[in-house]
C-alpha cells in the first residue's frame, strides 16, 4: 500500500485529541508557563484507594517471592503454566478493572506499583500484565467499550483470559496510514484478512483488539476471540532480553468478526489507540522505575564489598559518579512516575504530554542507569548471573536487566516517535493560531485571517516569556533547599518557549523535517517535569528524599544547559548530508573486508492476503 508523505501525516493528525478540556501541567511547561499550581501540592488518592492498593500489594509479593523463578524463566525462555495459574487466581490479569467487572480495582498508582514489583521478580511476567491490562482488551474496552462490551468482556479479562493488542503489520510501524489488514462488512460481520507483527502476548492470547481498515471508513478496532477460525499464530518470536515473552506473528483469513465486536465507530481505531496510551504509556515507566530501584541496591552494595587500590570502589571517583547518578535518577523515574499516575487517578488533568514524558524518560535513562551498572560490576557486570553462580558467587543478572530494559526505547513509540509525538502537542498552541500560514493547502483569505489570528496571540504570549517568578531570588521558598531548583525550571520553561517561537519564525513550515532539533526541545522539557516531579514529591517527604531531589536537579540541570547550548550548536545539517551520501552509497568501500552474517532473506517478510502454510503455534493457558 503507497502512502504519500502529506496523506500519512494527515492520517495521524486526524488521530489526534485535538481539544484541551483539562489544564496540563506539560502543555503549559512548553508554553514558557510555569504552573506548579496544577502539581502541588503533590496530588494522592484517598485512604481506601490507599488501604485497598497495599492489601493487595503484600499479597503478590508473597506469590512473587515464593512461586515466581525468574532465573528459570530466563534460562527456558517460558512462563511456566503454574505461575500463570496463580497470577490468575490472584486477580492479577484484573488488576485494574473495576470491582464490578470482577477486578481488583486498583488505581493507577497501585497497578504501577504492582508491575514495579512483578517486573522485578520477572521483566518478562511484568511485560505481560502491562500488554494485557494497558493497551489489550481492558483498557479500549473500559474507555470505549458499550455497557454490553464492558459486560461480556470485562469479567473474561479480570479472571485470566489473557489479551493482546494488534496493530503493528511487517511493513507498518510508526506510520498506521499504510496498514494493510482489512475489514470488509458482510452483512452482520466483519471478514479479516491481513498479517499483524510483533503481537505482545499473541501466542497465548484469548481476546484480541486488532486494528484493521474498513475500506472507505478508515482503520477500526475490533475484539476478536483468539481462536476464531482463520487465525494462525504462524511464529513465536524470539528476543535479545524479556526471554519468557509470548510475542508472535499472527495471520488472519477470512476471519469473520461480528459488528458488535467493533469498539467505538469505523475509523475511529487510531484515536482509540492513541487515547488509550495516554495512561497505558504509564506501565512502561513503572517497569523502568523498578530496574532502577534495583540498580541502585546492586551497585550500592557491590560496591561496598569490593575492594581496589586498598579502598572499596564505590569511594574511588569514577565509581561514585556512577552511584550518584543511578541514586539520582532513580528517584526521579519513580517521581515522575508517582506524579503522573496520581494526575491520572485525579482525572482533572490532560496528561497525554506528561504520560508520553515519563514514558520516553523513563526508557531512556533507565537504559542509562543499568549500563551504568555493568560498568560498575566490571567482567562481572557482563557475564551471565548462572555464570556466577556456578563459580560460587552470588548470580546478579546485571546483563539481563540491560537486554530487558532496551526494548522499552521501543515498545509503545519508539523514542524517535515519542519526540515528534510531544514536539506536536508542545507546539500545538502555536499549529492553532498560525497553521494556516505554512498550510500550503490554504489560501490568501485563510492565511490572511491566521496572520491577524497570530499577531494578536502573540502580542500577548511572549511578553510573558520576559520575566518570571524565577527571577525573584525568594520565590519557592517553602521548598527550601529545592527552590533554586524550581526557580531554574521556571527560567528554562521560558528560555524552551522562546527558542521554540524562534525555531518556527526561522523555519516554519520546514520546521517538521527539523527532527533533532525538536527532539533537543521534547529532551529539556522531560528534564525540567522531572525536576518539578522531584521537587514536589520530596517536599512531602523527609530530609534524604529533599537531599535526593536537590543531587538530582543538580545533575539535571547540567543536562538542561548542555542541551540549550546543541539546540544552535550542532552538526545536524552536515550529519544529515552525510547519511545521504550514505545512503546513495558514495562510502561502500569502507564496508570492505568484514563478512555479512545475516541469513539470507527479504528485508520485509511477505504480508499478503493468504491462507497459511504454516502450523499454528497459538498455545492457551491454563484457566
Amino acid at each position: 500500500m503507497t502512502v504519500d508523505e502529506r496523506a500519512a501525516r494527515q492520517v495521524a493528525e486526524q488521530a489526534r485529541e485535538t481539544k484541551w478540556k483539562h489544564p496540563s501541567f506539560g502543555k503549559e511547561l512548553f508554553l514558557g508557563h510555569f504552573r506548579l499550581d496544577l502539581i502541588h501540592p503533590h496530588p494522592e488518592g484517598d485512604e481506601t484507594t490507599r488501604q485497598t492498593g497495599e492489601a493487595y500489594l503484600e499479597k503478590l509479593r508473597k506469590f512473587c517471592e515464593s512461586e515466581i523463578d525468574g532465573a528459570k524463566i530466563e534460562k527456558e525462555s517460558l512462563i511456566p503454566d503454574d505461575v500463570l495459574k496463580g497470577l490468575k487466581k490472584l486477580g492479577a490479569f484484573g488488576m485494574k478493572i473495576k470491582q464490578e467487572y470482577g477486578g481488583v480495582g486498583l488505581s493507577q498508582v497501585y497497578y504501577n506499583k504492582a508491575l514495579m514489583l512483578v517486573g522485578s521478580a520477572c521483566p518478562s511476567l511484568g511485560a505481560m500484565l502491562s500488554a494485557h491490562q494497558s493497551i489489550g482488551v481492558p483498557q479500549p474496552i473500559a474507555m470505549f467499550g458499550t455497557p454490553e462490551q464492558k459486560q461480556e468482556f470485562l469479567p473474561r479479562c479480570a479472571a485470566g483470559e489473557i489479551t493482546a493488542f494488534l496493530l503493528t503489520e511487517p511493513d507498518v510501524g510508526s506510520d498506521p496510514a499504510r496498514l494493510g489488514t482489512t475489514a470488509v462488512e458482510e452483512g452482520d460481520e466483519y471478514v479479516l484478512n491481513g498479517v499483524k507483527l510483533w503481537t505482545t502476548n499473541g501466542v497465548v492470547a484469548d481476546l484480541l483488539v486488532v486494528m484493521a481498515q474498513v475500506p472507505g471508513k478508515g482503520i477500526s478496532a475490533f475484539v476478536v476471540e483468539g481462536d476464531s477460525e482463520g487465525i494462525t499464530v504462524e511464529n513465536r518470536n524470539a528476543f535479545m532480553g524479556l526471554k519468557g515473552i509470548e510475542n508472535g506473528v499472527t495471520r488472519f483469513h477470512n476471519v469473520r468478526v461480528p459488528k458488535k465486536n467493533l469498539i467505538g465507530r469505523e475509523g475511529q481505531g487510531l484515536k482509540i489507540a492513541l487515547s488509550t496510551l495516554n495512561t497505558g504509556r504509564l506501565s512502561l515507566p513503572a517497569l523502568c522505575a523498578g530496574s532502577a530501584k534495583w540498580c541502585l541496591r546492586i551497585a550500592r552494595e557491590w560496591s561496598n564489598a569490593r575492594v581496589q587500590w586498598g579502598l572499596p570502589v564505590g569511594k574511588h571517583e569514577a565509581i561514585s559518579g556512577k552511584i550518584a547518578f543511578i541514586a539520582a535518577t532513580a528517584f526521579a523515574l519513580e517521581a515522575v512516575l508517582d506524579l503522573s499516575s496520581e494526575l491520572a487517578d485525579a482525572g482533572k488533568h490532560d496528561i497525554r504530554i506528561e504520560a508520553a514524558l515519563a514514558k520516553l524518560y523513563a526508557s531512556e535513562m533507565a537504559w542509562l542507569v543499568a549500563d551504568e551498572l555493568v560498568q560498575i560490576r566490571g567482567g562481572r557486570g557482563y557475564e551471565t548471573a548462572e555464570s556466577q553462580a556456578a563459580r560460587g558467587e552470588k548470580g546478579v543478572p546485571a546483563e539481563q536487566v540491560l537486554r530487558d530494559l532496551r526494548i522499552n526505547r521501543i515498545f509503545e513509540g519508539s523514542t524517535e516517535i515519542m519526540h515528534l509525538l510531544i514536539a506536536r502537542e508542545a507546539v500545538d498552541a502555536h499549529l492553532s493560531v498560525a497553521g494556516d500560514i505554512i498550510d500550503p493547502d490554504k489560501g490568501r483569505g485563510d492565511k490572511a485571517k491566521a496572520f491577524a489570528r497570530a499577531g494578536g496571540f502573540y502580542a500577548k504570549w511572549f511578553p510573558t516569556l520576559v520575566v518570571g517568578k524565577g527571577q525573584v531570588p525568594a520565590a519557592y521558598g517553602e521548598f527550601k533547599q529545592l527552590a533554586t531548583h524550581l526557580r531554574y525550571v521556571e527560567r528554562a520553561s521560558r528560555k524552551l518557549a522562546r527558542n521554540t517561537f524562534y525555531a518556527m519564525s526561522r523555519w516554519q513550515g520546514k520546521m517538521e523535517r527539523k527532527q533533532r532539533f525538536l527532539a533537543r526541545i521534547v529532551d529539556i522539557g522531560a528534564e525540567l517535569f522531572a525536576m518539578s516531579a522531584t521537587c514536589v514529591r520530596a517536599a512531602r517527604m523527609d530530609d534524604s528524599a529533599r537531599e535526593l531531589a536537590d543531587f538530582f536537579c543538580a545533575q539535571a540541570r547540567v543536562r538542561v544547559d548542555e542541551m540549550f547550548e546543541r539546540l544552535w550548536t550542532n552538526t545536524d545539517d552536515t550529519d544529515s548530508k552525510l547519511a545521504k551520501q550514505v545512503l546513495d552509497g558514495r562510502y561502500t568501500w569502507l564496508e570492505e573486508g568484514v563478512l555479512d552474517c545475516s541469513t539470507p532473506g527479504p528485508w520485509i517478510a511477505d504480508s499478503a492476503h493468504r491462507a497459511t502454510e504454516v502450523e499454528n503455534v497459538h498455545r492457551p493457558t491454563p484457566r
